[in-house]
């Protein structure tokens, strides 16, 4: 056991030492092994049967790469507009994720999943801050509460008070009547307060943008997991009275039967479905889990107990409905599950409860960039403000301050009363729009939104990952850039150089056994079961057939050699041939092939034919001789005994 403690610990210790250690340098710079390891793991995600042949190949490229960066560096392409604006771009598009404390990411997820695992029964009666005219009023809203609380109080049925007080427009009918909930199905205060609730009990008062609200928690279950259904809706056209609701009502007992004699319920689906989006799969929709939809419709959805049962035509306010249960998937109890895990993960990061988690970041920026108040009377301050803002006389004590007097630093950065005024004009009411925020409020708020925006803008030095991520990007751009200017266009426009190349190697650009083929891809399986079907009736009609799928189906006609035809598998194609959709089991796509010419013996390629071959050789002969030029400009020299310690 000693000798085992003893081991780990020299072998974390080696690890750390060779990860520290410079790998290689090139002209005046060097690469860390840490950096290396990195960047190979990222890239080569899947086993392989000889590891050090594996890094030593990766080396040799991350070198290449290396190298052209750096010499895009010294031509100042990193200086260029479209550059600096794409990086700009991305920049602002994934700061969000990274303003976030990420160590919570692990509680969330692991709430996330415990909540998963119940489902909750609710009713809820909602207070709007909007009065009956639509103006904000929040005296009545405030009023409104009140009386709601006394009520639930004194013990009125909850269905009741709703009935009475509550501004969500369904209330008269549902009598409050959420249904069950699970976890994301609610904004995050909302589901907290139900999941925190015991069955039975009214939640306290919960306040968001738009209003007050009231939970209670009718009852919980165990979670039943998701269920993949198929749908037939006749929907109901807006203003349609009863009479026709009826009629319509009559077209899905009709449909029924037709489903209970035998017919195909996809096929009538996609003929009658007025929920076109998934008339178009076959009737299909998206996994439903608990509380995504109309209770009424869920109450039908679970009701489905086997795989392939129907249930009877039922009315929801948007129409009549027909549903096929497909299968169900189980409830995932394994919290160690990490397909599961990476889903909530996911989830959590775009959900509001991860937006929630900024506080950390005023910690970081007074430890690390050393944020602080500077020296100065409050008071003095709020009587500037005052006389600014609210245009009145300059009291005696507001004298003691000027505008250009600092107030807040972070590092040698100072921000004045100048900037703090500045701030109030936008921030200083409430956003229910009850009155001006207390001074004390407002400042404190000022100094956060300093601070954040100061750790927005050198988030580089806070965080390693974005750190990491946008120099990738970065690099990557020029890499891009400085690979286009020396090889991917002097290869496309040098047709005396291809030609001369093409004429060069000839035997080497012949056609194997080939074929004139149409492929089709199809977005979903089932689409292209029905793509399949018509292109066998009338394949010369391929491309009316096609334009009738609009972008569920995408269709290219080139010459092909045999084994990259889809579908053709050990078979020997003909003209005329249709090849069976082969279905790709990760999305579910599918491809199919029309034969209509075979070519049944290897023969020359013209140089038009052969022109993406050809091209593909020259760039690698242009590659080829430029990194020999850049290794005599940057000299490469490798740390054998580093690089020993990554393969050992």
């Amino acid at each position: 056991m000693k000798r085992f403690s003893v081991f780990l610990i020299l072998l974390v210790f080696l690890t750390g030492y060779c990860s520290a250690q410079t790998l290689f340098t090139y002209g005046n710079d060097k690469v860390d092994a840490k950096e290396f390891l990195r960047a190979y793991k990222k890239n080569n995600t899947q086993p392989v049967a000889n590891k050090e042949k594996s890094i030593r190949e990766y080396l040799d490229l991350f070198i290449k790469s290396k190298l052209k960066v750096k010499e895009a560096y010294s031509r100042g392409y990193d200086t260029l507009p479209n550059l600096k604006t794409e990086f700009a771009n991305l920049r602002a598009q994934i700061i969000e994720g990274y303003m976030t404390n990420p160590d919570i990411l692990d509680k969330m997820t692991h709430e996330a999943f415990v909540r998963s695992l119940k489902d909750i029964e609710l009713s809820h009666i909602f207070i709007s801050f909007k009065n009956a005219a639509g103006a904000l009023d929040t005296t009545v809203a405030n009023k409104k509460k009140d009386e709601v609380l006394a009520l639930l109080k004194k013990g009125t049925a909850f269905d009741k008070v709703a009935m009475q007080y509550s501004d969500d427009p369904s209330a008269k009918e549902n009598k409050g009547y959420i249904g069950f909930i699970t976890v994301f199905s609610l904004p995050y205060e909302l589901e907290k307060a139900a999941y925190n609730t015991r069955p039975g009990h009214t939640t306290d008062v919960i306040r968001s943008n738009s209003g007050y609200h009231i939970l209670k928690v009718m009852s919980e279950r165990k979670a039943l997991g998701k269920m993949k259904v198929q749908q037939i809706l006749l929907a109901f056209p807006p203003g349609t009275d009863e009479a026709n609701k009826k009629l319509i009502g009559k077209k899905a007992d009709s449909l029924y039967k037709l489903i209970q004699s035998g017919r195909d319920f996809g096929q009538l689906a996609s003929t009658f479905s007025n929920d076109y989006i998934s008339a178009a799969t076959g009737g299909n929709i998206p996994d439903i889990s608990v509380g995504q939809y109309d209770p009424v419709f869920e109450k039908q959805v679970w009701s489905l107990k086997k795989d392939g049962s129907v249930s009877k035509p039922f009315q929801t306010e948007y129409g009549w409905h027909i549903l096929k249960r497909v299968t169900a998937k189980p409830l995932i109890t394994d919290e160690n599950d990490k397909e599961n895990l990476k889903v909530l993960e996911q989830k959590v990061k775009t959900d509001g409860r991860w937006k929630e988690s900024t506080d950390f970041i005023y910690n970081e920026v007074k430890n690390k960039a050393g944020a602080r108040k500077e020296v100065y009377s409050a008071f003095s301050l709020w009587a500037l403000a005052d006389s600014i803002l609210n245009n009145q006389f300059l009291r005696p004590d507001g004298r003691n301050i000027q505008l250009s007097t600092p107030l807040f630093s972070i590092g040698d950065q100072k921000y004045t009363a100048g900037n703090f005024i500045d701030y109030a004009r936008t921030y200083r009411f409430k956003p229910d729009g009850s009155g001006a925020k207390p001074y004390d409020q407002l400042t404190d708020e000022w100094e956060k939104y300093i601070m954040k925006n100061y750790y927005q803008d050198h988030l580089e030095e806070f965080n390693e990952d974005f750190r990491n991520q946008m120099a990738e990007f970065k690099d990557g751009n020029l890499f891009f850039e400085i690979m286009q200017q020396e090889i991917w266009n002097k290869a496309q426009a040098d047709t005396t150089a291809l030609l001369a190349l093409y004429n060069q190697n000839k035997p080497k650009y012949i056609w194997n056994k080939s074929a004139d083929a149409v492929i089709f891809f199809c977005s979903d399986g089932s689409v292209s079961q029905k793509v399949y079907d018509a292109i066998r009736k009338s394949p010369l009609w391929w491309k009316n057939t096609v334009a009738q799928y609009s972008e569920l189906v995408y269709a290219d006609s080139s010459r092909l050699e045999w084994d990259q035809i889809p579908g053709i598998d050990n078979s020997t194609p003909v003209s005329g041939m249709v090849t069976k959709p082969q279905i790709n089991s990760t999305d579910n796509t599918a491809s199919f092939a029309w034969i209509s010419k075979v070519y049944s013996q290897p023969m020359q390629r013209s140089f038009n034919e052969a022109r993406g071959l050809v091209m593909n050789d020259y760039q690698e002969i242009l590659d080829k001789k430029w990194d020999v030029e850049l290794r005599k400009k940057y000299p490469v020299v490798i740390n054998e005994a580093t690089l020993n310690s990554i393969l050992k």
